[in-house]
C-alpha cells in the first residue's frame, strides 16, 4: 500500500493533502483507494469502510458456493447488497456497529430448500465475518429459479 496524494506539500495542513493511496500485492491489480467524500476523499476510489463491508460479503458468497457445490444445489447467480452502519464519535472516531448482507442467489437445479441453512453454515464459517467486533447480520435470503425447476 502507498500513499499517493502527497501533492507538493505533505500534510502541512489538514485540507492540503489527498487521501489517495493504492493498495498493491505481487500478480494483482491495483485498488485506488481514498477516504469517504465526508472525510475529504474520492468518491470514485474505494474507501476502507468500502472495502471492508465488501470482503464481509465476499467472505460469505464464496463460503455459500462452496457448500451449494458440495450439497448439489446448482448456483447460477449470486448478489448482494451488503450494508455498514457505523457510529462516529464527538471526536472523530468511530466504529461499525453491524453490517447487514443481503445475498440473492438464483438456482438452476438441486435442493432448493437448502439454501437458508447454506446461508446459515457460511455464515458461521466466514472467517472474516468470526474477526470483527460487531455483528455480521444475514437478512432473509432472497432466491430466483433460473431454467430449470428445482428440487423441493
Amino acid at each position: 500500500m502507498a500513499w499517493t496524494g502527497a501533492g507538493r506539500a505533505g500534510t502541512r495542513a489538514y485540507d492540503g493533502y489527498g487521501r489517495e493511496h493504492v493498495i498493491r500485492a505481487p500478480g494483482k491489480p491495483e485498488i485506488i483507494g481514498s477516504s469517504d467524500p465526508a472525510f475529504r476523499g474520492r468518491a470514485d476510489a474505494w474507501n476502507p469502510e468500502e472495502l471492508l463491508v465488501a470482503a464481509l460479503s465476499a467472505c460469505h458468497m464464496l463460503w455459500f458456493l462452496h457448500l451449494a457445490a458440495e450439497a448439489g444445489l446448482v448456483v447460477t447467480a449470486y448478489r448482494d447488497r451488503p450494508e455498514g452502519v457505523m457510529r462516529e464519535d464527538a471526536d472523530g472516531a468511530g466504529r461499525f456497529e453491524s453490517v447487514t448482507l443481503r445475498p440473492e442467489v438464483t438456482i438452476a437445479a438441486g435442493p432448493a430448500g437448502l439454501v437458508p441453512e447454506l446461508h446459515r453454515r457460511a455464515h458461521a464459517r466466514c472467517f472474516i465475518a468470526r474477526s470483527v467486533n460487531f455483528p455480521v447480520k444475514l437478512a432473509d435470503a432472497a432466491r430466483k429459479h433460473d431454467g430449470e425447476r428445482p428440487d423441493p
